[in-house]
C-alpha cells in the first residue's frame, strides 16, 4: 500500500512537472488555447498509461534511466502543445534537440546502472514513437501529409499486429533498426529548423529507410512463424 501511494505521488509529480514546462513556456514565447489543450491532455495520458505499464510489467518503482526517459516525455509534451499552437521553429527545434539528448542518455544510464529492463525498453519506445509522430505533424506541414508516414508507422505496425499474431513475435536485436529510428529523429528535427537545404529529399530517404526496416521486419517475423 505504502508502494502504490508513493508511485501515485511520482506519477502525479510528473504530470505537473508537464504542466509547469507548459507554464514556462507560455510565459516565455506564449501559448494559446489549442497548445494549452494538447499539453494538458498529454499530462494527464501519461501517468495513466504509465501506470498501467507498471503493473503489466510488474514494476514498483522507476528508474533513474526511467526518468530521464519521462523527461523526454515531458519535452515531447511541450511539443506537441506548440506545434498544434503553429509556434516557430526555433523552440521546437531547441526542445527537440534536448529530447534527442535524452533518448541517448538514457540507454547509456541504464546499462551503467544495470537496470536494463523490458518496462525500460518499452517506456522509451512508446515515447520515442510519440516524439516522431508529433515531428512528423510539424514537419508535414512545409513538405506534405506523406511526412506523417514516418510518425504512423509504428502505430500501424502495432495496429496490424492485432489483427495478424504473426507480427506480435519478438524481434531480435538490430543495430540497423536502432540506427534507423535513431536518424528520423535527427532529419525531422533538422528539417523543423527550416534552414538545412534539401531537407524535403532528406526527409523523404530518412521515410524510405524506416519502410525498409519495418518491411524487413515484417518479412523475418512472417518467416520466424512460418
Amino acid at each position: 500500500m505504502i508502494e502504490l501511494h508513493r508511485n501515485t505521488a511520482e506519477h502525479l509529480t510528473w504530470a505537473a512537472v508537464q504542466v509547469g514546462a507548459l507554464g514556462a513556456v507560455a510565459a516565455t514565447t506564449g501559448l494559446g488555447p489549442a497548445g494549452w489543450g494538447a499539453g494538458i491532455g498529454c499530462a494527464i495520458v501519461t501517468p495513466v498509461l504509465l501506470r498501467r505499464a507498471m503493473r503489466r510489467h510488474d514494476r514498483t518503482s522507476l528508474g533513474p534511466a526511467d526518468r530521464i526517459t519521462l523527461v523526454r516525455a515531458a519535452l515531447t509534451a511541450v511539443i506537441a502543445a506548440l506545434v498544434v499552437d503553429g509556434a516557430g521553429p526555433a523552440i521546437i527545434v531547441t526542445l527537440g534537440v534536448l529530447a534527442l539528448i535524452s533518448d541517448f542518455l538514457d540507454g547509456r544510464l541504464a546499462r551503467r546502472t544495470g537496470t536494463v529492463s523490458a518496462f525500460g525498453a518499452r517506456l522509451d519506445m512508446e515515447v520515442d514513437a510519440f516524439l516522431l509522430l508529433v515531428l512528423s505533424a510539424h514537419v508535414a506541414v512545409a513538405f506534405g501529409v506523406w511526412v506523417l508516414s514516418i510518425g504512423l508507422m509504428r502505430y500501424l505496425f502495432v495496429s496490424a499486429s492485432w489483427v495478424l499474431p504473426r507480427l506480435r513475435g519478438e524481434l531480435p536485436p538490430s543495430f540497423a533498426r536502432k540506427t534507423v529510428a535513431a536518424v528520423q529523429g535527427i532529419v525531422l528535427v533538422a528539417a523543423s529548423s527550416e534552414i538545412v537545404p534539401h531537407a524535403g529529399v532528406l526527409v523523404f530517404c530518412s521515410m524510405l529507410a524506416l519502410v525498409w526496416s519495418f518491411g524487413r521486419d515484417v518479412l523475418w517475423l512472417s518467416r520466424s512463424r512460418t
